[in-house]
């Protein structure tokens, strides 16, 4: 008959951390966070061009790394919430609060969105209303109601249902002004109704009054986040964790194959955010979280896991701070012949192109130590245990 102390390892050696010590965070969830936020860093902030194409977003249809970041963050911000709200959807009188609370996270993070694009001139007549930030808050928002409020079988069925409406009206629905169904960057049903709602003035783009992060779209990005929702809570299934693995892995191969499959009639395209897409990119991260969650909580490998965690567990500060950095570096100054420059190119020109020319390498040398001074910044708040939560 084993020990006490025994029977105490061989649970430490069988059960995720997160399990043996009740609804803790799971590690590789902050992993695999700061992972996305490394990579984020190296594709957002580039140089001129030209640039290699690993660290471009695709034009149109296709998929780059690139753009596995964003969805990759609205599938962790699923599954974070199944750990944070846990205990309120067992026990429903404390999901008045839990409401509340993500209300107030949700009306945060559209105020933080919109405060970015204004930074720094604050030209309220013209700054951008839908953004990254404003989207990740939406779709919290909505996938956390429906993670309190309803049972995973009902998720599924909505996830569904948004992934396959979504598909009929992008390609049913005639464009008012343009005409027939399309998938046109400029003459979609997603961009029209973004004129409609938001005007030319508030879109990513005033001249073309285009937005990759519009209305529409968002319905598709909530898919994503319920494929988040649904791994959260399988992984806290009480089933042997082999089991869960596996089954996570095999799931995530098989949305991975759908979402190629589907791609041979709608498209795998990040800006229109098609049906394809979700299914194509959940798989990946939900393959990427199968393997991390297998290694680093289940194996307690930690060996290279501190460095993205420094950048994880400060995600949105590091993303925010980021964002408003790039937004000042796009100040623009006056060259001796008159003309204006952006400061960032500015930058370039004095501390790169003397080394590297326009190059792709230099363009990626700019990149890393943008996101190198960054990783300073979150260095320091790991190590005085700064975690900013919204």
């Amino acid at each position: 008959m084993q020990s006490t102390d025994q029977a105490a390892q061989a649970t430490t050696h069988t059960t995720p951390v997160a399990e043996t010590s009740g609804p803790g965070r799971l590690l590789a969830l902050d992993v695999f966070r700061g992972l996305t936020v490394m990579m984020m860093l190296l594709v957002n902030y580039i140089g001129p061009p030209p640039t290699y194409e690993l660290f471009g977003h695709r034009e149109w249809h296709g998929c780059s790394p690139a753009d596995l970041v964003f969805p990759f963050f609205l599938f962790i911000a699923g599954v974070s919430l199944v750990y944070g709200l846990g205990g309120a959807r067992r026990e429903p009188a404390r999901q008045g609060r839990a409401l509340l609370t993500v209300l107030r996270r949700v009306l945060l993070l559209l105020a933080l969105g919109m405060l970015i694009d204004l930074v720094p001139k604050f030209y309220f007549t013209s700054f951008r209303i839908p953004g990254v930030l404003q989207r990740i808050g939406l779709v919290f928002g909505i996938c956390a109601v429906l993670f309190l409020k309803t049972r995973w079988r009902t998720q599924l069925l909505t996830l569904a249902g948004l992934l396959i409406g979504y598909n009929l009206l992008m390609a049913l629905v005639p464009v008012p002004g343009v005409g027939a169904a399309n998938l046109g960057r400029l003459t979609n049903l997603g961009t029209w109704l973004d004129r409609l709602v938001f005007t030319h003035r508030h879109l990513y783009n005033e001249l073309e009054a285009h937005d990759p992060e519009g209305l529409l779209s968002t319905l598709p990005a909530i898919g994503t986040g319920l494929l988040g929702v649904l791994c959260g809570q399988w992984l806290r299934q009480p089933r042997p964790v082999a089991e869960r693995v596996a089954w996570l892995l095999a799931a995530s191969f098989g949305l991975i194959g759908l979402g190629l499959i589907w791609n041979g009639w709608f498209p795998i395209n990040k800006q229109l955010w098609t049906s394809s897409y979700v299914l194509y990119t959940g798989g990946i991260a939900g393959a990427g979280l199968g393997t991390l969650y297998w290694l680093c909580d289940v194996q307690q490998w930690r060996r290279g896991t501190t460095l993205p965690l420094v950048f994880g567990v400060n995600a949105l500060t590091i993303y925010a701070l980021s964002e408003m950095g790039q937004q000042l570096l796009e100040l623009t100054r006056r060259l001796p012949d008159g003309s204006k420059q952006p400061l960032r190119l500015w930058l370039y020109d004095q501390l790169f192109l003397p080394y590297f020319g326009y190059s792709r390498p230099g363009t990626f040398v700019y990149s890393l130590i943008y996101a190198a001074l960054w990783g300073l910044v979150a260095w320091w708040m790991y190590r005085r245990r700064i975690i900013v939560k919204i």
